[in-house]
């Protein structure tokens, strides 16, 4: 039997009956291009979605979860983990100046110190607190120490922030084992442990915010940082899970699924449309809360900046997954040749 014969013995058989005079061949042309006008149509419908969530629609207000710009100090408590430098700083920041009291935690009490100077210095009315954890150390009496000061506060937003990469790229049989520990210790469990910590909360006030700070790595995989972006790739799993379980008790997951950001994790200077300062990051992230940008079609996930969404969703929609594998491979190797000249060179000046 024909191709042609067996979709039109398919639409009989379903019910769709070809005309009187229509052959078996015309009717599969018109099938097949029904098909492709919605497969067309929802290609373009994504992007148009990308574009609008990037430039024209806003996020969900802050205020819901508890921010109080007009009475400083009286408003709910945002945690942010990592929270001494780069975007995590920032989010402490800029949530300040949202009218949320904030909860630095990092490992070096200086730099937490700091940071709240600024705060106070920059926000009138806002309380800080710190608590110095290194999480890489995974120490009990740090957790312990911890949720006791969370149980304290009432939390609104929870900004999990803290994060480690590989010192540069790397095969993963040739990881070392320390290396690789802490990433896992860092990315996952410490992000599992605070956030056990802060959702019950959270569940029964019926209000709250769960931003991860997540990384392309963990979406279009990385080759040469494995242990990394399979920690990353974790991440977008379980916050996928966790907002739908979280969604009943009014509280909102995302995933802010990250490209390069100018810091000292992705050891980028210079910013760029495609490449943000954290400033600029975050603030794009805190105006887009529950819109997805670039991240269309996955739950609880979001892409805000508009360079990191265009990449987002032309690798998800438009490049091959093993040409992209490929790729991303190829621009790793050649990163790591650099970083182990310039090692060598550091060695030869010494």
């Amino acid at each position: 039997m024909k191709a042609a014969e067996v979709i039109d013995d398919a639409l009989r058989h379903v019910g769709l009956r070809v005309d009187h005079g229509v052959t078996p061949l015309s009717a599969s042309i018109l099938l097949l291009a029904g098909i492709g006008a919605i497969s067309a149509g929802t290609f373009l419908l994504r992007f148009a979605r990308v574009l609008a969530d990037c430039y024209l629609l806003p996020g969900t207000s802050l205020s819901k979860f508890g921010a109080n710009k007009k009475q400083p100090g009286s408003g709910t408590w945002a945690v942010v983990t990592g929270a001494t430098d780069g975007i995590g700083r920032e989010f402490a920041l800029q949530l300040a100046k949202k009218g949320f009291n904030i909860l630095l935690v990092s490992r070096t009490p200086e730099k937490l110190g700091a940071v709240a100077g600024e705060i106070e210095s920059a926000c009138a009315g806002i309380k800080t607190r710190t608590q110095a954890v290194d999480f890489a150390q995974g120490d009990e009496k740090q957790y312990a120490a911890l949720e006791e000061t969370v149980r304290t506060l009432d939390v609104g937003v929870l900004v999990n922030n803290v994060g480690k990469s590989h010192d540069m790229p790397v095969p993963f049989a040739e990881t070392p084992h320390d290396e690789m520990e802490d990433i896992v210790e860092i990315n996952v469990v410490a992000t599992l442990r605070v956030s056990r910590m802060v959702v019950p909360g959270m569940v029964e006030r019926r209000r709250g915010l769960v931003l991860n700070v997540g990384s392309f790595a963990g979406q279009t995989t990385t080759p040469l940082l494995a242990t990394y972006a399979g920690s990353k790739a974790f991440l977008s799993g379980w916050s996928q899970a966790l907002g739908e379980e979280l969604s009943r008790s009014n509280v909102v997951v995302s995933l802010l699924n990250t490209y390069f950001v100018t810091s000292k994790l992705s050891k980028v200077r210079k910013s760029s449309s495609m490449i943000p300062t954290p400033k600029q990051y975050v603030a794009q992230a805190l105006a887009k809360v529950g819109r997805q940008g670039g991240a269309v079609g996955r739950p609880y996930t979001s892409t805000p900046w508009p360079g990191h969404a265009l990449v987002d969703w032309a690798t998800t929609y438009v490049v091959p997954r093993a040409w992209l594998l490929k790729f991303v491979y190829g621009q790793q190797v050649a990163t790591r040749k650099r970083a182990l000249r310039k090692a060598q060179k550091a060695v030869k000046a010494q």
